[in-house]
């Protein structure tokens, strides 16, 4: 029989990780504040708030890159609109739909951070292409291939 991993050894009775009901609880919480946003004019203001707080409770290594792709993705899709989702920093369309996101290594006790891309993102290729990708770290060719995949996605 093999040892279980840590995510195995959090699960209780319903079946869901630690880390999973958080992440289910930051959702209902971030409803909660769409919501009360709807009649905001400061909407973008407060959901970008909301993204640079969740950014800065981050460990280092993934608030530094965190806060590179927010840079990037602001810079290169001005009309997404930046917001958290499942408590992870999250950008959407004017539909409120997700295009992109970072979720942190340490949010999943994960060995990499994620940048990735909803189904709304414009970056079919043929039958098959990524829509995740692993971070390490960001070096200035990773950033223009971010930066070209966000564009594309909004194209």
């Amino acid at each position: 029989m093999s040892p279980k991993n840590d995510t195995q050894n959090t699960k209780n009775a319903t079946g869901f990780t630690d880390e999973e009901r958080a992440a289910m609880k930051a959702r209902a919480e971030e409803l909660k504040a769409e919501k009360r946003r709807e009649k905001s004019a400061k909407k973008r203001e407060e959901g970008e708030n909301d993204l640079l707080a969740k950014i800065a409770e981050m460990p280092e290594s993934d608030r530094t890159m965190a806060t590179r792709v927010h840079e990037i993705v602001t810079a290169n899709a001005p009309s997404l609109a930046p917001k958290t989702w499942y408590g992870m920093p999250a950008y959407a369309n004017e539909d409120g739909k997700i295009v992109c996101f970072f979720q942190s290594a340490d949010k999943f006790g994960a060995r990499y951070a994620t940048f990735g891309f909803n189904d709304t993102a414009n970056l079919d290729d043929g039958a098959m292409w990524p829509t995740s990708f692993a971070l390490k770290e960001l070096t200035p060719a990773d950033e223009e291939r971010i930066a070209a995949l966000v564009k594309k996605a909004v194209s």
